[in-house]
């Protein structure tokens, strides 16, 4: 019986709920978060975007099928022609222009965070990089359902950042993230128990510095 995606978070259970879990989250679900806070992560976010097209062009590099090639093409244009767009809207309903986009220094969070990743996916494999990866977008899909799971969240009107919440719920996303978890259950299912053990490590140290994201977005930090 081979390993599953859900054996990585199993593996990195302590951090992985402290990143699912985090105050950022919890103040994102009953709108209490600050909203310079939520205006520091939303910068930021848009420079880890621009590096996550980065790694959908590594992926490509890295594919050795044309299955595998088509999809780090489908996800390098989703977010080139699509989530930058609809991210730089986002921004500017919070008060944000492009032009204030393009001239961000990178907080130090975004920079470890995003060269982590790009540095696996160089020195390692596309199932490296991927695992790298999978904090953000499987991440990203278990948050929005653990933030609706709980009585405490407020939705619509009440809350600010209710449009952040339904972005991350909404069926286009879930649909990603379903097919991301499918295609490392694929792959995880033929490693040995030593290539496991590594890619949990890389695992871990990708959920360790999303909890670092959210804390730089938290505290403001440069």
């Amino acid at each position: 019986m081979g390993y599953r995606f859900s054996d990585l978070t199993a593996a990195c259970q302590d951090d992985w709920r402290a990143y699912i879990e985090h105050p950022f989250v919890l103040g994102l679900g009953d709108g209490t978060l600050d909203e310079s806070a939520f205006r520091h992560y939303l910068k930021q976010d848009y420079l880890f975007l621009i590096h996550f097209a980065r790694a959908y062009a590594l992926a490509a590099y890295k594919s050795r099928t044309l299955a595998d090639l088509r999809q780090a093409h489908e996800g390098l244009k989703a977010i080139v022609d699509l989530e930058l767009g609809l991210h730089v809207g986002f921004c500017r309903e919070w008060g944000i222009s492009e032009e204030e986009l393009a001239a961000l220094p990178e907080a130090r969070a975004t920079m470890a965070y995003t060269r982590y990743v790009l540095d696996t996916g160089n020195r390692g494999d596309l199932l490296d990089l991927h695992v790298a990866l999978a904090p953000c977008l499987v991440g990203y899909g278990e948050i929005a359902d653990w933030i609706n799971a709980r009585a405490e969240t407020l939705r619509g009107d009440a809350n600010p950042y209710d449009a952040w919440i339904a972005m991350y719920e909404s069926e286009e996303f879930q649909a990603a993230r379903r097919a991301e978890e499918a295609w490392l259950d694929a792959r995880l299912a033929d490693v040995t128990p030593a290539r496991f053990a590594e890619l949990t490590q890389v695992f871990r140290d990708a959920t360790r510095l999303e909890i670092d994201f959210w804390q730089m977005g938290l505290d403001r930090a440069d």
